[in-house]
C-alpha cells in the first residue's frame, strides 16, 4: 500500500489553523483541479474524433479511455514513492511536466497519424495527473478541520469541474469544429484525406495545452507551499505495525466505491457525444453534441458549489445517499426513454454525480489517523475504476449504446449502499 505525500522541509499546517493560513496555498491547487478536469474532459471531444479518424468500434474506442485509467493503477505508487523521495512541491512541477510532454507527444501522434502513439501519449498525460492527484487530494482533505474536509473538497473540486465544464467548449471548437468527421452527420464515411486532416487538427489545442502547463509549472515552482499536517504523518514501522486499514470499513468500502463510481461518470462522459448524436436522441452533429456535453460538467460544478455548502449544515454521507437516488433515477429515464427527454436526462446526472468523488474520498478517509497517507494512496489508485468503461464500450456494441447505461444504474446503487452502511467510520484513531 504506497503512501502518499509526505511532509517536506517547510512548516506544517495546524489541523484547525484558521483558513488564511493555507487560503493561499488552496487557492493555487485550484488552478491544478482545473487543469487536470480540463484535460481529462478533451477526451470527451477527442474520442468521438478518433473514432472517426481510425473507423473504431465502440469497443476500441473505450479502450482509448481506459488506458488513460490504467495510468491511475501504474503510476499510484511509483508517485507516492517520488513525492516521499524528493518533497510535495518539486513532484507537482514534475506531474506538470510531465503532463506538458505528454501533449507534445499528442502533436506528434497527430502529425503521423498514430493511434499506438495516441495510446501512448495519453497514458503520459494520465501519469503526470495522477502523481498531482496522489498529492493534492489528501492535502486538501487534511490541511484543514476535518469536520469541514468533505465542504472543502468539494469546493475546490468545484475548480475541477470548471475545467471540465469549459473543456468540451474548448474541444467542440478546435478539434471538432474544424473537422470533417466532427461537422458531419453520424455515420459519414470519410476519404482518406479527410482522415488525415481531421487528425492534424488536435496539433494546436494540445500546443496551447503544453505551454500552459509549463508556465503553471514554473508557478508552483516558486510559491511556498505549506507542508500536511503532522497529525496524518507516516509512522514508524514498529508503530505502523500495530495498526491495521481493515478495521476502518469506511475504508474498506470507500476503496471499490471510489472505484465503482469512475466506471459510471467516465461511461457517461465518453458516451455522451456518440448517444445524443444518435437520430432517435438528439440528431445532432459531433460538434454540436459536444456543446451539450458542457452543461454535463456544468452540473457537476453547481453540484459541488451547492454540496459544499450544504455540508457546513447537513451530514456529508445523508447528502451523498440522497444524490446517488436522484442519478439512478436519471439513469433509468435515459435508459427507457428516447429523444430529448433521454438526452436531459443524461445531462442531468452531471448534477448528481457532483459531490460523489470529493465525499466518498472524505468519508473513507475520516479516522484514519496516522494511516491517512496510506488510505489515500489507495483511494487514488481506484481511481482506475475509469478503464473499465472499456466493458460499457462492449456492452454498447453487443447490446446497443443506450441499453449500455443500465451499467451506469447499477453503480449508482453501490453508492447507496456506502453512504447508508459503508461509510459509518469503525476504529477511528486519534
Amino acid at each position: 500500500m504506497p503512501p502518499v505525500a509526505s511532509p517536506i522541509d517547510q512548516p506544517s499546517v495546524a489541523q484547525e489553523g484558521a483558513p488564511g493560513r493555507y487560503g493561499p496555498a488552496l487557492v493555487l491547487l485550484a488552478s491544478l483541479f482545473f487543469m487536470w478536469g480540463f484535460i481529462t474532459v478533451i477526451n470527451n471531444t477527442l474520442l468521438p474524433h478518433l473514432r472517426s479518424v481510425f473507423d473504431l468500434n465502440y469497443t476500441q474506442t473505450t479502450l482509448i479511455e481506459s488506458v488513460w485509467f490504467i495510468a491511475y493503477f501504474v503510476a499510484s505508487i511509483p508517485s507516492a514513492k517520488l513525492i516521499e523521495k524528493i518533497g510535495y512541491q518539486r513532484s507537482l512541477v514534475i506531474g506538470l511536466l510531465v503532463m506538458a510532454a505528454g501533449s507534445l507527444g499528442m502533436m506528434l501522434a497527430a502529425a503521423l497519424p498514430s493511434y499506438g502513439v495516441t495510446l501512448v501519449m495519453l497514458f503520459v498525460i494520465a501519469s503526470g495527473i495522477t502523481l498531482l492527484q496522489v498529492a493534492a487530494n489528501p492535502y486538501v482533505a487534511v490541511v484543514g478541520k476535518p469536520e469541514t474536509a468533505s465542504s472543502r473538497l468539494n469546493l475546490v473540486q468545484a475548480m475541477n469541474s470548471a475545467g471540465t465544464m469549459l473543456a468540451p467548449l474548448f474541444g467542440a471548437y478546435l478539434i471538432l469544429g474544424r473537422t470533417k468527421g466532427g461537422t458531419s452527420a453520424s455515420g459519414t464515411i470519410l476519404t482518406e484525406a479527410e482522415r488525415l486532416a481531421d487528425a492534424q487538427s488536435v496539433i494546436l489545442p494540445y500546443g496551447i495545452v503544453a505551454a500552459t502547463l509549463v508556465i503553471l509549472a514554473l508557478v508552483i515552482a516558486r510559491f511556498p507551499l505549506p507542508a500536511m499536517g503532522a497529525a496524518t504523518q507516516r509512522l514508524a514501522p514498529e508503530e505502523r505495525s500495530r495498526l491495521s486499514l481493515w478495521k476502518h470499513r469506511n475504508l474498506v468500502f470507500g476503496v471499490p466505491a471510489i472505484f465503482i463510481y469512475l466506471i459510471a461518470e467516465i461511461g457517461v462522459a465518453n458516451l455522451f457525444v456518440n448517444f445524443v448524436s444518435q437520430p432517435d436522441i438528439a440528431n445532432l452533429t459531433n460538434e454540436q453534441a459536444g456543446t451539450y456535453l458542457t452543461l454535463l460538467w456544468g452540473g457537476m460544478m453547481v453540484g459541488r458549489f451547492a454540496g459544499s455548502a450544504l455540508m457546513q449544515k447537513i451530514d456529508a454521507a445523508l447528502i451523498l445517499a440522497v444524490f446517488s437516488i436522484g442519478a439512478f433515477i436519471v439513469m433509468l429515464v435515459t435508459v427507457f426513454t428516447t429523444g430529448p427527454a433521454a438526452m436531459w436526462a443524461l445531462i442531468l446526472v452531471g448534477l448528481f454525480h457532483s459531490i460523489m468523488f470529493p465525499t466518498i474520498f472524505t468519508l473513507a478517509i475520516k479516522g484514519l489517523g496516522p494511516l491517512t497517507e496510506e488510505g489515500s494512496g489507495l483511494l487514488i489508485m481506484a481511481i482506475a475504476g475509469g478503464a473499465l468503461v472499456v466493458v460499457q464500450g462492449w456492452l454498447a456494441d453487443a447490446y446497443g449504446l443506450q441499453a449500455s447505461f443500465l451499467l451506469t444504474a447499477a453503480c449508482e446503487l453501490y453508492i447507496l449502499f456506502y453512504a447508508l452502511w459503508g461509510s459509518r467510520t469503525t476504529g477511528a484513531q486519534a
